[in-house]
């Protein structure tokens, strides 16, 4: 049996919250979808407006879900093995090499289509094997002609080089080359690789059009094109060079556009876009189920960062991604919790690409146990075996917070995501 910490008191309402002291989580009560229908309400975020989308007045149920660990998930039986596709018996034995033997269910679904020529919509959670469902049949498509160029085009820098390096594994002896440009980095480097023969192009949408303005990247050149994570480049306002770049590739071109969400906004584009495209869909829900979700209640007399504290000195937080809404919050966090002893870094969008690098290169070698983010910062990161995510700051919408929480519990293991609520 779970215990509520000794601390709450009935005017804090009757929410039950995860007590750092007394190692307990408990359930909050659920209505419905646990949002509110009062004002204006952007998923449960009461009163949220364009000018502060920071509303405390939230109901804190959304951010309650056990983890279905205790149910049977339904088993999803894959139509093939990877030895199954039509692919180049190099890139075969190189998928052997990396450990892949069943697809998951985004890869078993999508790289038919794609070694078809297809253009397809791949709606599928964040952690679900979306890279290698694009870069496998990619890859065959260069072997089969070396002349093939392909843009890959992603909202953040840390998500085009996690890309690249996934590309550079599979194509091991191949000699298919690649090239990532993304903003923090030195445009200079960039324009000097793109002078060789590059199959790919992997970058976000403000470094590409401004290599395409230097008359750096011909895109007439181009007739392939991965738009991966569609709907945060949506988010981040990138939608006007999204459309920018399209527009100078040649048609008809392959297209594949790949999302966690599929809004109104996002079908416009995929109509825009997109040729008679094959839709795949195995979103399995807003929410990862194998996350257990609570909130902490931050008390009369409490502090957050005391509460924090007495988290981190858990055994089981061993891996623990903090998420902050702001840059300089971000560094002052970070900053306090080095001086209390815990190994911490911070990433955010003032730190140039170096830095970003470092601080992320520690946090998955486990040379820090703490990372400090911000939303934008953190947003298609895929780092392994993250114990915990907290929501240190109370997201600004409800996209954000399915983001937040989706760096923990990826890959069939078990993660938990607590949100302070003040």
């Amino acid at each position: 049996m779970f215990q509520r910490n000794s601390r709450d008191s009935s005017s804090r309402g009757s929410t039950n919250s995860y007590s750092p002291r007394s190692r307990s989580f408990s359930s909050a009560p659920r209505s419905g979808s646990g949002f509110s229908s009062r004002g204006p309400s952007r998923g449960g975020f009461r009163g949220a407006t364009r000018g502060n989308r920071y509303d405390k007045k939230i109901d804190v149920s959304v951010f309650v879900r056990k983890a279905k660990g205790a149910v049977a998930p339904e088993v999803y039986v894959p139509k093939h093995a990877f030895v199954d596709f039509a692919v180049d018996a190099r890139l075969k034995q190189n998928i052997v090499n990396k450990g892949y033997v069943t697809p998951t269910p985004i890869q078993d679904q999508a790289i038919p289509v794609v070694l078809e020529g297809r253009d397809i919509v791949g709606i599928a959670n964040t952690g679900t094997g979306k890279t290698a469902a694009f870069l496998i049949p990619l890859i065959d498509k260069v072997l089969r002609n070396r002349k093939e160029n392909i843009l890959v085009m992603v909202p953040t820098r840390e998500l085009a080089i996690q890309i690249e390096q996934e590309l550079r594994k599979f194509t091991e002896k191949m000699n298919i080359f690649s090239v990532c440009v993304v903003g923090g980095a030195p445009i200079g480097y960039q324009i000097r690789q793109l002078r060789y023969q590059n199959n790919f192009i992997i970058g976000t949408p403000g470094r590409i059009k401004d290599l395409i303005d230097r008359k750096v990247i011909n895109l007439s050149e181009f007739a392939t094109v991965v738009l991966d994570e569609a709907d945060r480049m949506l988010d981040m306002g990138f939608v006007n060079d999204m459309r920018l770049i399209l527009g100078l590739m040649p048609k008809p071109r392959h297209t594949l556009f790949f999302s966690a969400t599929l809004s109104r906004d996002i079908e416009i584009l995929i109509k825009d876009f997109l040729n008679n495209p094959v839709t795949v869909s195995v979103k399995t829900g807003d929410t990862a189920a194998n996350v257990d979700q609570d909130i902490v209640q931050v008390m009369q007399g409490d502090t957050k960062i005391e509460l924090l504290h007495d988290l981190l000195t858990k055994e089981d937080f061993n891996k623990v991604l903090i998420f902050s809404r702001t840059k300089h919050g971000a560094d002052k966090l970070s900053r306090d919790l080095t001086s209390r002893g815990f190994s911490s870094d911070s990433i955010h969008g003032d730190k140039n690409h170096a830095q970003r690098q470092r601080a992320l290169g520690a946090f998955k070698t486990n040379m820090v146990k703490v990372l400090v983010a911000t939303d934008v910062a953190a947003r298609g990161l895929d780092i392994p075996n993250v114990s915990h995510v907290i929501n240190y700051d109370v997201p600004a919408t409800h996209e954000d917070y399915i983001h937040r929480i989706g760096r923990t519990g990826r890959g069939g293991e078990k993660g938990k995501a607590l949100t302070f609520v003040e």
